[in-house]
């Protein structure tokens, strides 16, 4: 009997040890099963998302449209100065949302042609020489045209200005 008992405690020694490797086992299986799914899971996402961009892409292509531009008549203006007479003087075209909006420019230039004239004296040759103060410029010309011709009614949609002769004299 004695030599029973020295069997069980190496049973029980062998046992736990099994027991253990099962564990192991389990808790590598998870994990791989669980780092597939993660991997697959972003497989999908990530396929699904090019699937969509590319669909996106394919709609947004469908209806872009040439940009419509309108060409004015050169300006001619004085400029602010303390030292002399200092002359501006530009010619722009202006890049518009449709054929309606430069439509509408057109039948209101004489409007915009003052609204423009009282801007463009109003500058100063220092402030509009750089390439900042032609920035600036362009941005206020661009508020200045998109103001409504009408008190009630809608602002132009003018998106771009583009100068094509810039004389400062």
């Amino acid at each position: 009997m004695a030599k029973k008992p020295a069997k069980a405690a190496p049973d029980s020694a062998e046992a736990a040890p099994t027991g253990k490797s099962k564990k192991k086992l389990i808790i590598i299986v998870t994990a791989v099963v669980v780092l597939l799914a993660a991997a697959g899971g972003g497989a999908a996402f990530f396929l699904s998302k090019k699937n969509s961009t590319s669909k996106d892409k394919e709609h947004k292509s469908e209806p872009a449209k040439a940009p419509v531009f309108l060409s004015m008549e050169p300006f001619t203006v004085n400029l602010q100065s303390d030292g002399g007479d200092k002359y501006l003087q530009v010619t722009m075209t202006l890049q518009v949302e449709s054929d309606e909006q430069s439509t509408i420019i057109k039948a209101n230039m004489p409007q915009v042609r003052s609204r423009l004239l009282l801007l463009l004296s109003s500058k100063e040759a220092g402030e509009i020489i750089s390439t900042e103060g032609k920035d600036k410029l362009v941005e206020e010309i661009i508020e200045k045209i998109n103001q409504p011709f009408s008190p009630k009614g809608e602002p132009q949609k003018v998106t771009g200005v583009f100068f094509t002769s810039f004389v400062v004299q």
